[in-house]
């Protein structure tokens, strides 16, 4: 049964409403038919392009560098539960062609606007392109890193505002990265590990469920920090929604994509969304769609974010572990580089510093790049719907080159520790993921029909996520006041 926008339903068809309260009620048209892995592959790549310079070449290292292999538990969970999380941000603009930011604001308004300030805070601090530029003087043998982040920031905000469609341009960047890491990886996999290191990660598993002493971790913020950053983390896993929709996914379809207010045509209308019939014939297409982003997620995602994990946390173990570093800065970034050299000669030392390099540039593309998405749809919805002159693309452009020159001021006035930085952004990032948590369980539960709403085994999974993260970001608290 085809059926046009707004059409009556017919045939048995159940039509279930968004609620209209706070937001425009949603037109109807049809889910349209889902399409096959290949083509929708890369919705997921962004995501784990930040994944990778955060949790997995910085935090994760750096705690195994202080206290071993013993939290890969805790690494693996927050992984498999951020899996759980990005396919729940991915129902709702599935179903809807919204974005999970847009389902808070149905619920009320200041939601989505408070959600999307607390995400958009901490990431104005550069920690990656200042690790970046850090690693880029190790390479150089010397200078200041401080230009050199600027220039990155720059030179990321000059490519994507001259994108005549933005999350092309993002997607195809991000994929060659991501490629040339893990060639990287496949290498260092067999030239820096041996059978041991290995058997002592298995051995890890043994601690399941233990906590080292909170010092010994670098605080109760590294660690939060380092379970948020296992995958993305923070607000950054509600932007799914937006490189989905702009992936044209599910009823994403239907809606405008962030274009180059320069070289692409700019789309005025509000990110408000669509609904199905709840029909035979649209429950089939729902299957078709539900079947191959999950694929697509989980191995995107959860498989290589985890392996890049697992394998940087396990080459930190086997050159580092022990040493006497500080824990305010990336010595032991330098140092890992450095017991490169020594074993396997300056090539080999320098192939790590680049791959960290490569890792930290990509991460802050994708975090210049989905802070901008978040603030854009949130604003834009928010306060400009009707608004003919401020479109989605122009508030995500002025956002970009806000970053930059907020982020260049920070650096300039003296704060580039870039573990520091980082650490600002992650462990609130924990905090986040908390309150969305919570926000998901109503809008998926509450906003969709029936037939495709959260339920079974995830439901659980998503309780356990919010007692999780809740426990971890009250701990922060008690920690910081």
């Amino acid at each position: 049964m085809a059926i046009q926008e707004n059409e009556t339903p017919r045939d048995g068809a159940v039509a279930h409403e968004l609620p209209s309260r706070f937001l425009p009620a949603a037109k109807y048209r049809d889910l349209p038919e889902p399409r096959g892995f290949k083509q929708i592959f890369g919705a997921s790549i962004i995501l784990t392009a930040t994944a990778i310079g955060s949790g997995e070449f910085v935090l994760w290292p750096y705690i195994t560098s202080q206290v071993g292999l013993v939290l890969m538990w805790a690494a693996a969970l927050g992984f498999f539960m951020q899996y759980i999380l990005n396919m729940e941000i991915e129902r709702y603009t599935l179903a809807t062609g919204e974005t999970a930011v847009t389902g808070f604001t149905r619920i009320w308004p200041p939601l989505g606007i408070a959600i999307t300030v607390i995400a958009v805070i901490p990431n104005m601090w550069p920690g990656w392109a200042t690790g970046a530029a850090n690693i880029v003087t190790y390479v150089a043998g010397g200078g200041s890193p401080v230009p050199i982040a600027i220039v990155a920031m720059v030179a990321i905000g000059s490519a994507l505002t001259l994108s005549k469609v933005v999350y092309k341009t993002v997607e195809r960047i991000e994929m060659v990265l991501v490629g040339g890491i893990s060639v990287f990886l496949v290498v260092a996999l067999f030239v820096a590990t041996g059978l041991s290191d290995w058997a002592a990660f298995g051995a890890s598993f043994a601690h399941t469920g233990q906590l080292p002493p909170m010092s010994e971790v670098g605080g109760v913020a590294a660690l939060l920090g380092a379970i948020a950053f296992a995958g993305a983390g923070g607000g950054n896993n509600l932007v799914q929604s937006n490189w989905a929709r702009d992936k044209q996914m599910g009823m994403g379809a239907h809606m405008p994509r962030v274009t180059s207010p320069f070289t692409g045509q700019d789309e005025a209308a509000a990110g408000t969304g669509h609904m199905f019939l709840d029909s035979e014939e649209n429950r089939r297409r729902w299957k078709g769609w539900w079947k191959v982003a999950n694929i697509e997620q989980f191995g995107t995602f959860f498989v290589l974010g985890l392996a890049t994990l697992v394998i940087m946390s396990v080459v930190a173990y086997a050159t580092v572990f022990g040493m006497e570093l500080p824990d305010d800065d990336f010595d032991f970034i330098r140092a890992e580089g450095e017991v490169f050299g020594e074993r396997f000669g300056t090539a080999f030392q320098m192939a790590f510093w680049c791959a960290g390099a490569t890792a930290l540039f990509s991460t802050q593309l994708g975090i210049m790049d989905w802070v901008s998405r978040l603030a854009a749809d949130s604003v834009k919805v928010t306060f400009f719907r009707t608004s003919t002159k401020v479109t989605e693309s122009r508030i995500y452009f002025a956002v970009i080159w806000l970053m930059i020159i907020a982020g260049s001021f920070i650096l300039l006035s003296g704060a580039e520790e870039p573990l520091a930085l980082i650490l600002i952004s992650s462990s609130a990032g924990g905090v986040v993921m908390f309150l969305y948590s919570m926000l998901l369980i109503v809008t998926n539960r509450k906003f969709l029909p029936k037939s495709i709403r959260l339920g079974g085994w995830r439901m659980v999974m998503m309780a356990v996520a919010v007692l999780f993260y809740g426990y971890f970001s009250i701990a922060l608290l008690v920690d910081q006041f």
